[in-house]
């Protein structure tokens, strides 16, 4: 039986939204009706590519006849304006990540889904339908890694260097804390699926290594609710680097996410019976499952049509948010932050 396709709309149809296009269109859950962008050569390849007819507005987008939901790649910091818009227009939303460039942004998307009972689904991962964190979170709750000791989580690259004075990920107000803000809150959402929400957080930040306002290389201690504290570093003026520890009483789990890694990297590395001096074997870490990258798609699909629950969904997106302008706090006043949580 063939799934009936969605009616969506789309804003911000060019870079990571042609790819988000691509996902969509892997589905076979979607029929992009109509798009805007503020770049019409984007419009043309949507048209091209999905059928969907250029608007030349994102006012005109929302009240396209027929749409049941919107997708939202633009920038962040235009991310509660236009899920609000959509949100009172009837539509359900789907938010690519961060959620929002500020908390109080980010409280008002969540009072808006509140107040109209629609689905608000976010672009992180859908961690339950991605091989890796899928084993990890089994090993953990399995106890095979022993009691959690702590992790080190870092990712970089070298997108820093084309951030120009103007850009709206040079200032501050668009892009809090850096790459924290671009790509280490999708470290804190796989954390947090690990290990559960966020307590507290404490950093240190540079913004003097580049001509930007944002901040350069953000060093964060972070502390769960559990008790667990590890580390978590992001710098966007060096060379890439995506790389995840978490160890335990009994064994360690490291990734190299880097594409060059191939297939091994992932490995653990058991605790030994005696200190010998042996050298600790690397065993390349075998994954469970199929690897599903349009999982956060589907779920927010089965969200709208059978009433499940969206998973990220908005909630997901603030949580995984909300560490990073703790962060920035941290780091301004010298001191641990306490996390704002959310119902």
């Amino acid at each position: 039986m063939t799934s009936q396709k969605l009616r969506v709309g789309m804003v911000g149809v060019g870079g990571f939204g042609a790819r988000r296009r691509s996902w969509m269109r892997e589905t076979g859950l979607f029929d992009l009706v109509a798009v805007y962008d503020y770049n019409p050569e984007a419009m043309g390849h949507a048209a091209e590519e999905d059928g969907a007819c250029p608007v030349p507005s994102y006012e005109e987008l929302v009240v396209v006849d027929g749409l049941q939901a919107m997708i939202i790649s633009s920038g962040a910091r235009f991310h509660a304006e236009q899920a609000m818009a959509a949100l009172y227009q009837g539509l359900h939303v789907f938010i690519e990540k961060p959620l929002a460039s500020t908390m109080e942004d980010v409280r008002a998307i969540l009072a808006a889904q509140r107040e109209t009972g629609l689905v608000v689904g976010c672009g992180h991962c859908d961690h339950s339908s991605e091989a890796f964190s899928s084993t990890v979170k089994r090993m953990i709750g399995s106890g095979e890694l022993g009691n959690l000791v702590t992790f080190e989580a870092s990712t970089a690259h070298s997108g820093g260097f084309h951030i120009r004075q103007g850009d709206w990920r040079s200032s501050r107000e668009g892009n809090p804390g850096g790459m924290l803000f671009q790509c280490g809150v999708h470290k804190l959402h796989e954390l947090i699926y690990y290990f559960g929400p966020v307590r507290r957080i404490r950093s240190m930040m540079r913004y003097d290594l580049h001509e930007t306002e944002t901040a350069d290389i953000a060093l964060c201690q972070v502390e769960f609710e559990s008790g667990l504290v590890g580390t978590l570093n992001a710098y966007h003026i060096t060379p890439s680097l995506q790389s995840l520890m978490i160890a335990g009483t009994r064994a360690a789990i490291f990734k190299d996410a880097r594409p060059w890694a191939g297939e091994h990297g992932e490995w653990i590395q058991r605790v030994p019976e005696s200190m010998d001096g042996s050298i600790e074997a690397r065993i390349p870490l075998e994954l469970d499952g199929e690897e599903d990258k349009c999982g956060n798609l589907r779920s927010f699909y089965r969200a709208i049509t059978e009433g499940t629950v969206a998973y990220p969904s908005a909630l997901d997106g603030a949580q995984s948010l909300a560490p990073v302008f703790a962060a920035v706090e941290a780091a301004e006043n010298d001191t641990w932050i306490d996390v704002e949580t959310f119902a």
